[in-house]
């Protein structure tokens, strides 16, 4: 049961309110030319980093995830900042279940064996194809259908969509050779195993917090209903789509159809049974609807085939989506929210489409809705839909007006808000976009800093992992990779640490040097004139 938080006997509460900001994707990096968060001009995060800064890991087990060679996440980055704790995080828990055999004994696998073997349907896995381990890891898929083979299953499709984001942005022919080599060996047990349709992630099924249904659409059209540009197998799909589009990368590449004579392999039919085998929630709820939901408006389905259709994982704990799923997520529980909903504290939850769900969702572990309608107060402000590096300042600036309008009104003592820039053009590979995204939420940071000066509050700054920070890949030794073209782009996370500033023109503050994201809740708790729970992560600030 969650209880108020008593009061801090050594820090008191600054006049004007919290304000913790989420520089998304921004690490402290090489500082050469790989690191457009050095290439940037950035005098106000200089200037906090020189004045009132230190830095936090964000990546690997000091964030739940299974070794400290994982790049950390958005989602994972969000879950800790909010809960003030470290939980095992997705990958972790289904690689467990996976080698303990308990996701196989669960009520999810069991049923869709159950259902096959009535209807002697096909099963279907449809999921991001890849070992970034940030939405999902190959492994698991090649592991999943070896379990079904000796479970009885002959008929399986798979549904792949492309990486290039999380993994090298050219890479996905290295991941369909060891998927096809594995299909091989079933189907060398008389098992009619294949791959059945594809397409990029960011064109093609892994739409996110309602920015852009036509992925979903396009993504049901090319798995579900066995419609579009159609090939004879994924290599010639992937092959024939960078020759017609050179400098293409993984991530963008149009959906595409495995057919034989002009006919698809392997549309979804009733009596077939669906497992989406990414693991992260925000780019399989709109998936997991079109197949969950009786009456769905989204786009027009066409055909809603009876079938089973399973998650890896629940990807909405709240309005239990999907219905049905394989592993249990991490129950987070007793977050900063909360405490701070029940201690009567008014909050502000505020970024762009892109995010929000991580200022909301995430950050309340896993939550959908508010704790205490009375007392929060959650802003969206819709992203546009045209490329990141074509529009590098994104919304920035439209968040940081609203959020000084509400502000101003002195109604909130805690604001939490996410500037997705670094991140999300960040993944795109473009150096000189990243620069500008990275100097444009500088600018926004000095906005904030003179906000506080005026009002008397306090301004956390910090990251949820590295991104921008690393925008070439590297050799084994550190230099940067070139090919024949020049170096070769990174569109993926990093395992750099991220910033911590504390800036309060009123009061002063010790930082510990270095910390994890973890501490950050029990800090900006302490900020607030509160006492952390003692489970909590412990503080950054010093006091001895």
């Amino acid at each position: 049961m969650v209880k108020s938080l008593g009061h801090n006997q050594i820090i008191k509460p600054t006049a004007g309110p919290v304000i913790c900001c989420v520089l998304d994707g921004v690490g402290l990096g090489k500082q050469d030319e790989a690191d457009a968060v050095h290439l940037a001009r950035t005098p106000t995060l200089d200037w906090l980093m020189t004045h009132c800064g230190s830095q936090l890991t964000a990546h690997g087990t000091s964030v739940g995830l299974p070794t400290d060679s994982d790049m950390g996440n958005s989602e994972v980055g969000h879950n800790v900042l909010g809960c003030g704790r470290v939980y095992d995080q997705g990958a972790l828990l289904i690689n467990r279940g996976i080698a303990s055999g308990s996701l196989y004994d669960g009520d999810g696998w069991q049923s869709m064996l159950k259902m096959l073997t009535q209807s002697n349907g096909t099963l279907h896995f449809l999921g991001l194809l890849s070992d970034g381990n940030v939405h999902s890891h190959i492994n698991h898929l090649l592991s999943m259908t070896s379990r079904a083979v000796e479970d009885g299953m002959t008929k399986i499709a798979i549904h792949i969509l492309l990486d290039g984001r999380d993994v090298e942005p050219v890479s996905a022919l290295k991941y369909i050779e060891v998927l096809e080599s594995h299909l091989e060996k079933l189907r060398s047990k008389n098992v009619n195993a294949f791959i059945a349709s594809g397409g990029g992630r960011m064109t093609t099924t892994m739409d996110r917090y309602e920015a852009n249904w036509g992925m979903v659409e396009q993504g049901w059209k090319t798995h579900v209903l066995g419609e579009g540009r159609k090939f004879a197998n994924a290599t010639e799909a992937v092959e024939t789509l960078r020759s017609e589009t050179p400098g293409i990368v993984d991530q963008n590449m149009g959906a595409f159809v495995i057919a034989n004579e002009g006919k698809a392999l392997a549309p979804v039919h009733d009596g077939d049974a669906v497992i989406n085998f990414n693991f992260r929630g925000d780019r399989a709820i709109e998936i997991s609807r079109a197949f969950d939901e009786r009456e769905f408006s989204p786009f027009d389905r066409r055909r809603h085939p009876d079938c089973l259709y399973l998650g890896m994982m629940e990807y909405d704990g709240d309005l239990h989506v999907p219905k049905q799923y394989l592993a249990d997520p991490p129950s987070i529980i007793e977050t900063m929210g909360e405490y701070l909903a029940h201690t009567g504290i008014r909050q502000l939850a505020i970024s762009e489409t892109q995010k929000f769900g991580h200022v909301t969702y995430f950050w309340n572990g896993n939550k959908s809705g508010m704790f205490d309608e009375s007392l929060e107060t959650y802003v969206e402000v819709k992203s546009d839909s045209f490329p990141f590096d074509q529009r590098p300042w994104m919304k920035a600036a439209d968040i940081t007006d609203d959020l000084i309008s509400r502000a101003q009104s002195g109604d909130y003592r805690f604001i939490r808000v996410n500037y997705a820039n670094g991140d999300m053009v960040g993944h795109t590979g473009n150096l000189a976009a990243t620069v500008m995204a990275v100097e444009i939420v500088d600018f926004q940071l000095a906005r904030l800093k003179r906000f506080v000066e005026k009002t008397g509050g306090t301004l956390v700054v910090t990251a949820d992992h590295g991104n921008a920070d690393e925008m070439f890949q590297r050799n084994k030794d550190g230099s940067i990779k070139e090919s024949a073209a020049g170096r070769i782009a990174k569109t993926s996370h990093t395992l750099s640490p991220v910033p911590f500033c504390i800036y309060s023109p009123t009061s002063t503050f010790s930082l510990r040097p270095t910390g994890n994201l973890s501490s950050v809740a029990a800090t900006c708790i302490e900020l607030l004139g509160l006492t952390p729970p003692k489970d909590y992560s412990r503080s950054l600030l010093r006091f001895e």
